[in-house]
């Protein structure tokens, strides 16, 4: 019988220490995708690995590759890939020959295209069994085809191939695992009505790396030390990345798709943040622990703003696009290639500590590392020269979870002499012996205690081995999935139109990608070069013909980035001003996504604002709680309160939440806030109101048709918006119009209809009304970005 006389062979040559010991189960391996490049290059290598570690484990098993192709050429294509397989260099000749030819004897080839495949594979794993007198311990099913066809597997293996009651089933996905929150959670959901949770196995190949996979147990091992320093007081930043020096060619179906977010940080970089940032469970080797872990990790994370991110497109990658997609030759694509990313913990242990995440193709170099630069508080008073250069106190202080290429061209773990001998497992990882002439970001190899792997192991070799043991702690679960989709998602939407910066590839790049951290952003360090602007986006100096003037009133133009600059400095210089005449400065402020990039701006680079002399008035607010994510108050204090100094006293959010109510008329909210400000603000008159528009041409919260707040005495009053949260409270027209200045914010292309529109308008506030903003003694400006204005 086939799967006996493979047994007896093995046998033969001492691998199993008896038949009995063999039968205790049969494992069947299918493959779906067995012809594919990720199979050709990893998976048969890794289950071969696999068949040779687990051999004598009591399990006896077959390896069904499976694909769409045909059986004679199918079968052809998956004997080529196993005649190439290879053993370790450990292993003996005689017992790698015999292991190799008993593997190829126990793997067949099946076309699985439709359902009655998936009926017919059943059978012949049942009929086989039988024949063998074998029981089936479980079946493993390895997903290495694209994502859009996960579902339809999945529903044939669930209704005509999974294995018997008592036998259990582990379904192995490869990513990606969607392009956003809401691809991710569908295809959470289809998979979910075929597959139980713990049947499911989320592959990020990265985490069978074997620096990465040792960044936990380092930290368990080592707590003694890592204890008191692994924290915000003593880590300066740390920084997770991985450079390749290939480029996309071959792959921009893909990359255009996807991108180097998607394709690198979202799921491999981000686990590694993950490891380093999370509080270590009581046990490291419970699955559950550390997910739970990760989960609050993710919770912790401060969410990303456009400014977060430095994006960056090889020249080249536009040519392949066109050629490899057959695109016009006008086609341009915003897909970065490169990427830097700030990201910060709000946890009490990293609040501050920078973390940097940077991934990009065509590169000057191919390598992959984590490390953690700690603060260094030491002068040393004595030259270097005679100095214990090993254990220098002012040497810099760093442990790098070093993954793989580079100057080492080896998984190692490296820590500062100065710092403390780390605990390592003895069986798995030795310390290197000699010293080389390397350096490692600037100091000699002697200037850290190295550990490397005892045995050097393919990721995918150490994830298929833990799928076999069914360690789930090494793979993705559908929480840690959406939690990562729901932090990247909203950055992911802020830069899709974003254009990249252009570098030209391998070290000519030189300075061109460098970054630096500004306030809480990144940017590049050196201004792009006029040459690599791209050609069709046209410069400011283009527009130089704009009328100064909008609506009879002062208009001030520019990109984006630069109006938000300026209308900060201008807020300032009025703030300054008023603060040198009066004492103080009341600064009314509206709601709404707008503003939030000028909060940022005023709360990141003016640290000259007079913010113990300002006090912060609302122009409006939804009636949720002040609490609620919804509301304008909170979107305030997130990008602008938290992070200057106002004194508490001076913020005066509106009352809509009394008598745990919500904007009920009987309760006053409106009168008390009128009370406030006649109380504190003189003759009622802000010193600056800042206002947005609508796209129908609302301010504040005063919707066209809006039955109070046009007109009349009334100073706060209660609308009616017709979107969600339909109520709202608004400074009235009147009381904006008693303001010393009023400043006008009209940022993007969505807001060119109704910009054109107002620029024919006459005084008409029932219909828009903003064109009834019109200061009785004071000064109207209008600061409109150029998408705004030119469309």
């Amino acid at each position: 019988k086939m799967l006996k006389g493979v047994l007896c062979t093995v046998l033969f040559v001492g691998a199993l220490p008896s038949l009995a010991e063999a039968s205790q189960g049969h494992i069947s391996v299918v493959l779906l995708g067995a012809t594919g490049d990720l199979a050709k290059k990893y998976l048969w290598q890794g289950l071969f690995q696999l068949y040779m570690d687990q051999v004598s484990s009591g399990h006896s098993f077959t390896f069904h590759g499976a694909a769409l192709t045909a059986l004679e050429p199918g079968q052809r294509l998956m004997f080529d890939v196993l005649k190439k397989l290879a053993c370790p260099p450990d292993e003996s000749p005689d017992r790698c020959a015999v292991l190799k030819d008993q593997f190829l004897k126990l793997s067949q080839y099946h076309q699985l295209k439709t359902a009655e495949n998936y009926t017919v594979l059943n059978r012949e794993i049942e009929t086989l069994l039988r024949q063998e007198g074998l029981k089936e311990a479980g079946r493993i099913f390895y997903f290495s085809v694209p994502p859009f066809a996960y579902t339809e597997i999945a529903r044939h293996i669930n209704s005509s191939c999974r294995p018997p009651p008592g036998a259990w089933l582990r379904v192995v996905l490869e990513k990606p695992f969607g392009h956003d929150l809401e691809s991710a959670q569908q295809l959470a959901a289809e998979l979910k009505s075929f597959f139980r949770e713990e049947e499911m196995y989320r592959v990020d190949h990265y985490l069978g790396k074997q620096a990465v996979a040792h960044i936990l147990p380092f930290r368990d091992q080592n707590r003694q030390f890592l204890d008191p320093i692994w924290n915000r007081h003593h880590v300066e930043r740390v920084e997770i990345v991985l450079k390749e020096t290939v480029d996309a060619k071959g792959r921009t179906s893909f990359y255009e798709q996807y991108g180097v977010i998607r394709d690198v940080l979202q799921n491999h970089l981000t686990e590694a943040l993950m490891f380093l940032t999370m509080e270590l469970p009581a046990n490291v080797s419970r699955a559950e622990e550390v997910l739970q872990c990760k989960l609050q990790a993710f919770r912790s994370l401060r969410g990303l703003e456009k400014n977060s991110a430095v994006l960056g497109q090889y020249q080249a990658y536009a040519s392949q696009v066109r050629e490899e997609l057959q695109k016009a030759q006008d086609y341009v694509s915003t897909t970065p290639t490169f990427a830097g990313v700030l990201i910060h913990s709000d946890s009490l242990r990293w609040e501050g500590v920078p973390f940097l995440l940077t991934s990009g193709k065509a590169l000057d170099e191919r390598v992959g590392y984590v490390r953690v630069l700690f603060k260094n508080r030491a002068y040393c008073t004595q030259s270097e020269t005679l100095r214990d250069a090993g254990h220098s106190q002012c040497k810099a202080k760093q442990i790098i979870f070093y993954i793989g290429h580079g100057a080492l061209n080896t998984p190692a773990v490296l820590v500062s002499r100065n710092l403390f001998r780390p605990v390592m497992p003895e069986g798995s990882w030795r310390e290197a012996v000699g010293q080389s002439d390397l350096h490692i970001f600037g100091q000699p190899l002697s200037d850290y205690y190295v550990y490397s792997p005892v045995k050097e192991r393919d990721a995918y070799s150490v994830l298929i081995s833990n799928i076999y043991h069914a360690r789930k702690d090494f793979f993705i679960t559908t929480e840690n999935l959406l939690a990562s989709w729901g932090f990247w998602t909203p950055l992911l939407e802020s830069i899709s139109h974003q254009p990249p910066r252009l570098y030209p590839g391998g070290v000519e790049n030189q300075h061109l990608l460098d970054f630096e951290m500004v306030s809480g952003e990144v940017a590049f360090t050196l201004a792009e070069p006029v040459e690599l602007l791209k050609p069709n986006r046209p410069m400011p100096s283009d527009y130089k013909t704009i009328q100064s003037k909008f609506r009879h009133s002062p208009l001030v133009s520019a990109w984006s980035e630069e109006l938000v600059s300026q209308l900060a400095s201008d807020i300032e210089k009025t703030a300054s001003r008023t603060v040198a005449h009066s004492g103080q400065f009341h600064l009314a402020l509206s709601g709404g996504s707008t503003p939030v990039v000028l909060f940022q701006r005023l709360a990141r680079h003016h640290y000259a604002f007079p913010w113990k002399h300002t006090h912060i008035w609302l122009v409006d607010e939804r009636c949720v709680p002040l609490t609620d994510a919804e509301s304008n108050f909170f979107s305030l204090h997130n990008h602008l309160l938290q992070s200057v100094r106002v004194p508490y006293f001076n913020i005066h959010p509106m009352p809509v939440h009394l008598n745990r109510r919500l904007c009920v008329e009987e309760d006053g909210g409106t009168e008390l806030y009128a009370k406030e400000i006649m109380a504190l603000v003189a003759n009622a008159s802000f010193d600056l109101v800042l206002l947005g528009v609508g796209t129908d041409g609302h301010t504040a919260s005063l919707f066209p048709q809006s039955e109070t707040g046009l007109e009349g005495a009334q100073t706060v009053v209660l609308t009616e918006s017709p979107v969600k949260p339909h109520q709202r409270m608004s400074l009235s027209l009147p009381l904006i119009n008693k303001a010393r200045q009023v400043f006008v914010l009209v940022l993007g292309n969505g807001k060119h209809d109704i910009t054109t529109l107002l620029s024919r308008v006459g005084h008409e506030p029932r219909k828009w009304p903003i064109s009834g903003v019109s200061p009785s003694s004071g000064q109207l400006v209008w600061y409109v970005d150029y998408e705004a204005l030119l469309g």
